[in-house]
């Protein structure tokens, strides 16, 4: 990385505006902005929930994660510029599947909560969702320069999260917070 940080206020922002990895400048209301602050938020969400209790492997896997929605940050950053591989989507597939075969079977809604972590999991699921409409708004407004791994990428995301969130609350002892549908109920 060298020097590229040696100064972080640079005041080069001060007229609403910010500088894109090429060296380009974009308002900082631009659409690939606002995904990238979308894909960091994310990234700041799951930082929050790797401070919770959790079992090493899935430590493992949202640290993984971390540096993925870097790069994919990076790679918003840089119009054209590409990141995101198959071998990325390869392995959000390879832990959806591992760790939702450990789970029952849906068959009712979930509701957010449960254990802590597995809330703050579906905090970072909904949070994914909108960088996710975030980098489909971009691909709207340029149709050169946004890749389709990112949208794939935080797609899948975003279901593992949910998984993961379910996985959690078993750890923690508990189980899924079911929705508790008004036309269920004898109420």
């Amino acid at each position: 990385m060298g020097n590229r940080l040696s100064k972080i206020t640079t005041r080069t922002g001060d007229d609403g505006t910010t500088g894109l990895g090429d060296g380009s400048r974009v308002s900082k209301d631009d659409a690939r902005i606002a995904a990238i602050g979308d894909v960091d938020e994310l990234n700041s969400c799951i930082g929050v929930l790797l401070c919770e209790p959790m079992p090493s492997d899935i430590r493992d896997a949202l640290t993984r994660i971390q540096n993925d929605l870097f790069d994919l940050g990076g790679e918003l950053s840089i119009p054209g510029h590409s990141m995101i591989q198959e071998s990325h989507l390869a392995r959000l597939d390879a832990w959806l599947a591992e760790y939702n075969a450990t789970l029952p079977p849906l068959k009712e809604f979930i509701l957010p909560g449960g254990s802590r972590a597995a809330a703050l999991a579906h905090v970072a699921r909904t949070v994914c969702r909108r960088a996710e409409r975030a980098i489909v708004a971009l691909g709207r407004v340029e149709t050169a320069g946004v890749n389709e791994a990112p949208r794939r990428y935080v797609n899948r995301l975003s279901d593992l999260m949910f998984v993961l969130s379910r996985v959690l609350n078993r750890v923690d002892g508990g189980a899924d917070v079911l929705w508790d549908s008004p036309r269920g109920s004898n109420a």
